[in-house]
């Protein structure tokens, strides 16, 4: 039964899907995956481009913040582990730009130590989203910060029927439809990240 419950959140809450529209952000806002993992950064494009978002992808830290800070994108999905640069490193360089730091963040992981140290010391990230995940979780993200008011809402009455992507679209074919880690690499350590993301004495939300 847990195994049965499990494929039904990777696969996406059809039913649910059906019952409920979805708030999606405006069509054509650009979606920064960044992800060491070729699969991972497929994957998600694949979920995000059918959904009418125009994704771009990095597979390193030091990629991703020059593309945060040349194609100044509605939302960014950060890996935490990574080699080099990892994403919690990412994180408080994107957060003390002025260039990039109102940008909605959502840091992904299948790593649980990792995992364990985002939920306790947060880290200024706007949510966070654990692998494996499927087109459910990534659509709810969207859709919170849409709720929010950290992304701006898509406007139904200019949709039509022809701006949806066929789902089925030859050139997502091979590529799954949900977002599996890859094996762990024995040289990947969790990242330690103890400085807090924010210097400034006066921000009520800065960690003492």
């Amino acid at each position: 039964m847990a195994t049965l419950d499990l494929f039904r959140r990777l696969l996406g809450g059809s039913e649910r899907r059906h019952r409920l529209p979805r708030i999606l952000a405006p069509r054509g806002a650009r979606m920064l995956v960044v992800d060491d993992s070729a699969t991972i950064r497929a994957v998600l494009g694949k979920m995000l481009s059918q959904d009418g978002y125009a994704v771009l992808k990095a597979g390193d830290g030091e990629t991703a913040l020059a593309m945060a800070r040349s194609e100044q994108p509605a939302l960014i999905f950060l890996d935490i582990v990574m080699p080099g640069m990892n994403g919690f490193a990412v994180l408080r360089t994107l957060r003390r730009d002025p260039q990039t730091r109102a940008i909605p963040i959502v840091m992904i992981s299948g790593n649980l130590q990792a995992t364990e140290q985002f939920y306790v010391q947060r880290y200024g990230a706007d949510d966070f989203m654990k692998k494996p995940f499927g087109r459910a979780e990534v659509f709810q993200r969207i859709q919170q910060l849409v709720e929010s008011g950290r992304l701006p809402a898509r406007d139904p009455s200019l949709e039509s029927a022809g701006d949806t992507p066929d789902p089925g679209s030859a050139q997502f074919d091979a590529i799954p439809d949900v977002a599996l880690p890859d094996k762990d690499d024995p040289s990947m350590t969790p990242p330690a990240f103890d400085m807090p993301l924010n210097d400034d004495p006066d921000d009520p939300q800065r960690r003492e």
